[in-house]
């Protein structure tokens, strides 16, 4: 995951606590304070800082709740850029 993202994740995480945690793609979203509410103040600092738009088809609770799927919907949309998974693979 890039740097950007997991800083622009970090304020809305309301239930993360005092310590900074550690993202991982498997970071449960929801559990750290992501409601549909925060989801939506995400998106719009997702595609600011990013400079993207993700598609409607992207815009559902599966791609909301890990950091991790919510990279992989950000990155595909990022021009001339691969995303990688959980492994370390690359995938186009």
């Amino acid at each position: 995951m890039d740097p950007r993202f997991t800083t622009l994740l970090r304020p809305f995480l309301k239930h993360s606590g005092p310590e900074e945690i550690d993202l991982t793609p498997d970071t449960d979203l929801r559990t750290l304070g992501v409601d549909s509410m925060q989801a939506i103040e995400l998106l719009f600092a997702i595609e600011d800082t990013f400079g993207i738009s993700l598609p409607d088809d992207e815009l559902n609770d599966a791609t909301f709740a890990t950091a991790g799927n919510l990279w992989q919907a950000i990155a595909a949309q990022l021009p001339d850029q691969a995303t990688e998974g959980d492994t370390g693979e690359v995938t186009p």
